[in-house]
């Protein structure tokens, strides 16, 4: 349960995701979490994670890493991975998620990375950038947008000087990723009604373990953990045009909104009804800025 307030009642817990209309395509969160834990998921957007205080340990390609205060957590797009305390006193953060094509402009502009820029490291010591990361999240918040469009770029700039990288070029396409991409574009057009694993490989011309094996190298998650977590990307569009949360659940698949509830937090890090009154903030605010 979640108070009007961002704290999750009785927990300690407190988060806010939301968006400030003057940075487009950056998602904003700050959040302090003590027993919350974040499945396997994936953002489109990159994430910066600016730890202020404790410790956050995430599993990423393979292994735990831990990022403690003074430190960066560092995802690319579309790279599994989860989030949960290291410490028992949890963890206090900032993030910013900007669009790869916000990263790709900046990189562009301000270094010398050819390719999709990317980062190389998911862990990088740098109190001088968390503090960055955090003013731009203060200047949201007090509407200054010069000041938020400048700190973010610094920081990004920064980061990418320090960690950046390009991205690694797609893998070969084998029969292995042509079978998960052919089961990921089912996934997607049956969302609300998909098949059983058996029933989705006797489509492909598969086994079932085959194409569990294939779906994992490709994606790095088994298709059922991938279609929880694209419910719930298409659920924050949905939640962004309007939709209720409740008619949300139904669209994506959920059988109702208790569950789209408690997968949505477990990965967005706030509640579907809390994200949207976000979202309704920023448009009214921007709506209130174009008639003046």
């Amino acid at each position: 349960m979640r108070g009007d307030n961002g704290r999750m009642a009785g927990s300690g817990e407190r988060a806010r995701h939301w968006r400030y209309a003057e940075l487009p395509d950056v998602d904003l969160l700050r959040a302090r979490y003590i027993r919350k834990t974040f499945v396997r998921h994936t953002h489109e957007h990159f994430v910066i994670a600016a730890i202020a205080d404790g410790v956050e340990v995430f599993h990423h390609r393979g292994s735990d890493v831990s990022a403690g205060a003074g430190a960066l957590a560092l995802v690319n797009p579309d790279t599994p991975h989860t989030g949960r305390a290291g410490v028992p006193e949890g963890w206090r953060y900032g993030a910013l998620y900007p669009s790869p094509d916000v990263v790709a402009a900046i990189a562009a502009e301000t270094t010398t990375l050819r390719g999709t820029p990317g980062f190389v490291s998911p862990v990088l010591d740098d109190p001088y950038t968390v503090r960055l990361v955090h003013q731009v999240l203060r200047a949201a918040d007090e509407g200054n947008a010069l000041a938020a469009d400048t700190l973010l770029r610094v920081a990004v700039t920064r980061l990418l000087r320090l960690n950046g990288g390009p991205l690694p070029q797609r893998r070969t396409r084998t029969a292995g990723t042509r079978i998960a991409a052919r089961a990921r574009a089912v996934l997607e057009e049956r969302m609300a009604g998909p098949p059983t694993l058996e029933r989705l490989a006797t489509d492909l011309g598969t086994s079932p373990f085959a194409l569990l094996r294939a779906f994992r190298d490709a994606y790095g998650m088994p298709p059922h953990t991938w279609l929880t977590d694209a419910r719930i990307r298409r659920a924050r569009l949905l939640l962004d045009a309007g939709t209720t949360p409740a008619e949300a659940a139904v669209a994506v698949g959920f059988t109702d909104q208790p569950h789209l509830n408690r997968h949505f937090a477990r990965i967005v890090g706030v509640p579907p009804g809390a994200y949207q009154r976000e979202r309704t903030r920023a448009d009214q605010r921007k709506n209130v800025q174009d008639a003046g």
